[in-house]
């Protein structure tokens, strides 16, 4: 004797069995939301730090190139080479050259012979040709008390970087 057949479902049975497997439920559709919503309510904060940082280590990175290209450039047309500071404007770069300006949160400061001081109030590094300079240092300085040091090597004109702690 043949076994009974199992008994067909019905399209109503067949639509709840798909039902349940299909969709997301309330609670997961919530717990979904609130994760985005922490997630978009971080991305300020950490974008704003991130920018920060970035400003600072680009203005470093502009300094240092500047600093090194007025020695290298006094050394290599046998002329004198001034890179200037002037604290008022905010601003750096070659004398005669571009110059650039320190964003808002960070804060500048110099340290240069004072036989250096151009017209207007800025201060300058001077290269001389022979390899020295008058000597000086440029500070970045972040919000948060950190920083570098940018030193200039009287003698040798070398540029060489230090940490500023608070």
């Amino acid at each position: 004797m043949p076994a009974p057949a199992a008994p067909t479902p019905t399209l109503s049975q067949r639509g709840r069995e798909q039902g349940r497997t299909a969709g997301f439920t309330l609670i997961e559709l919530l717990v979904v939301i609130a994760l985005m919503a922490l997630v978009v309510g971080l991305v300020p904060i950490a974008f704003g730090r991130l920018h920060e940082s970035v400003q600072y280590r680009d203005t470093v990175r502009q300094v240092l190139t500047d600093l090194r290209s007025a020695r290298q450039q006094a050394q290599a047309s046998g002329v004198e080479t001034r890179f200037t500071v002037d604290l008022q404007t905010r601003s750096f770069g070659l004398e005669g050259g571009p110059q650039h300006t320190v964003p808002e949160p960070l804060t500048l400061r110099a340290v240069m012979a004072a036989e250096e001081g151009t017209q207007g109030g800025k201060l300058a590094v001077r290269f001389s040709p022979r390899g020295g300079a008058s000597g000086g240092s440029v500070d970045l300085i972040r919000p948060s008390g950190t920083g570098v040091r940018l030193r200039v090597d009287w003698f040798s004109g070398r540029v060489e970087q230090e940490a500023i702690e608070p």
